[in-house]
């Protein structure tokens, strides 16, 4: 049995004393890419390099993010501890206008994963992800409460970075300590920014990647949309108006 980093650690610790009595590490489905631009991403990753996954929505840039990086900590146990997801929480970008306790707010934010990681399971486990969780094989944190972290030894998924502004993308990036690598997803059609100043952060923030050796860009298109046929069609027939949710 593969033991994952920190495992290993706490056997050193004498924290356990047999082996068996550490939970295995789980198994996921092998999933394959379907489109060239998804294919390129695949390619990237495994290549080393750190991602940036832009363009429409329903073209798999979460899943595919989250695929690649928890395949890789489950893969090389004895290199990562775990995955860790980066939101903003905009539109209140402050979490104290949700009632109740730190967790039970993320919770909002969290509920996209549980339908991603679902699928990624071999029993397709509606609480696949929360068991990852759990195992702390997956961490969540939003850009309201990283500050002060340095992230080390992780897989970091950076999601819809359409609605972080400049400051929280720098804090994000800055705070990546050692053996850690990154991918960031955004559609910036969707994006839920109001001010100008923090839209051109966020271009500016592009700028700085593209400029980056260790970084690889995709740029999703509508022939990427792979959710289903009416979201294809839907944004396709937006595209064609030149609509979309910032006009």
């Amino acid at each position: 049995m593969k033991l994952s980093r920190k495992q290993r650690r706490m056997l050193e610790q004498g924290k356990f004393e047999e082996e068996q009595h550490i939970e295995k590490l789980p198994k996921i489905r092998t999933i394959k890419p379907i489109t060239d631009n998804q294919k390129q991403a695949f390619e990237d990753f495994y290549d080393g390099q750190n991602l940036l996954l832009t363009g429409s929505a329903g073209t798999g840039k979460t899943f595919i993010a989250c695929y690649l990086g928890l395949n890789e900590v489950l893969r090389k146990p004895e290199v990562y501890d775990s995955l860790t997801i980066v939101r903003s929480v905009v539109p209140t970008r402050d979490m104290g206008f949700i009632p109740g306790k730190i967790h039970e707010k993320q919770q909002v934010y969290e509920m996209p994963y549980t339908s991603i990681f679902q699928e990624m399971s071999m029993e397709d486990d509606r609480r696949f992800y929360d068991k990852l969780k759990n195992q702390n094989i997956v961490n969540f944190i939003t850009t309201s409460f990283i500050r002060g972290h340095t992230l080390k030894n992780t897989i970091i998924i950076v999601d819809e970075i359409q609605n972080m502004n400049f400051n929280e993308l720098w804090t994000v990036v800055t705070r990546v300590g050692k053996n850690c690598r990154i991918v960031f997803c955004g559609d910036i059609k969707q994006n839920d920014l109001y001010n100008q100043r923090e839209e051109s952060g966020f271009k500016n923030f592009f700028k700085i990647l593209h400029n980056m050796k260790s970084f690889s860009t995709t740029e999703f298109n509508i022939n990427d949309i792979v959710r289903s046929d009416m979201v294809k069609e839907f944004i396709s027939t937006a595209d064609k108006l030149s609509i979309s949710p910032n006009t």
